[in-house]
């Protein structure tokens, strides 16, 4: 009699152990048939987003966040919906995503704010790779436009990374957006010498730099006076890869004309110390 008991809770046991490895195993079998066949229409999604802006001939970098950002919230749908066929209860598992997603925020909160500027800077485009530029306080050559930070080569050759959102918060000089840049130098005439026939000799000889522009003519005219004589405002204009070296060839030309007329040298000024 014990033994006939004993084989009926043992076949009873043995059912429910099957019945029960079957049903896990048919939700296995489907979550993974679910897993593969999100997987594959999350895919085809992000890939017909991103040919659709290909063909729109969207920023590659505004492609880039589009990408990552579908990708990632279409993987999290699935993995919830994944949970909850297997039984498990999602409103509190979303709840602890979302509690999670505000925590790591407060704790990046630099890093996004770099990355939303970054993609604006990617958007409004103030500038792009090349250009010669001053922001964040940097001056220099943009070297590359990064989710996160604009690397800038300056002009004694040091790399440099400013944060997208310092440089969205602040002022930005795009020195190369405009064909032609001005080049400001000042001459000191001392009082003896006659300002209108220096500046006609400096017109004249500015215009034979090389790399200077002549559709907009060089500009000379008196700037302000001081204790030695006249202050010319010498301005030539030309490209911004041409600046330094219209800049350097600007000084010399002064100095020959100067030379070449046999002006004077202005007067020291006689600084007078009080006893």
């Amino acid at each position: 009699m014990i033994t006939w008991l004993m084989n009926i809770d043992m076949n009873a046991l043995l059912q429910n152990v099957v019945g029960v490895l079957t049903n896990v195993g048919l939700k296995v079998v489907g979550a993974i048939i679910m897993w593969y066949m999100g997987r594959l229409i999350i895919n085809m999604t992000v890939g017909i987003v991103d040919k659709a802006c290909q063909s729109r001939k969207i920023d590659p970098t505004i492609i880039g966040y589009l990408h990552t950002a579908l990708a990632t919230t279409l993987r999290i749908a699935l993995a919830i919906a994944i949970l909850s066929f297997f039984g498990v209860e999602t409103t509190s598992f979303a709840a602890i995503i979302a509690a999670a997603g505000v925590a790591i925020g407060m704790a990046w909160s630099g890093l996004l704010s770099n990355f939303a500027a970054g993609v604006f800077l990617v958007i409004l485009r103030p500038f792009k790779v090349g250009d010669f530029v001053t922001v964040g306080g940097v001056t220099g050559t943009v070297r590359a436009i990064g989710i996160f930070g604009t690397t800038i080569d300056t002009p004694d050759n040091v790399s440099t990374t400013v944060g997208n959102g310092k440089i969205m918060g602040d002022t930005i000089q795009n020195f190369t957006a405009n064909p032609i840049r001005r080049v400001d130098l000042t001459a000191q005439l001392s009082e003896s010498t006659d300002p209108i026939a220096a500046m006609k000799l400096l017109k004249e000889a500015m215009a034979r730099i090389p790399n200077v522009s002549s559709t907009t003519p060089p500009e000379c005219d008196i700037l302000t006076f001081n204790e030695s004589g006249p202050v010319l405002a010498v301005r030539p204009y030309t490209h911004t890869n041409n600046y330094w070296q219209v800049y350097f060839d600007g000084n010399k030309m002064i100095h020959e004309v100067f030379s070449g007329a046999g002006y004077s040298r202005p007067n020291k000024p006689v600084v007078v110390v009080n006893k």
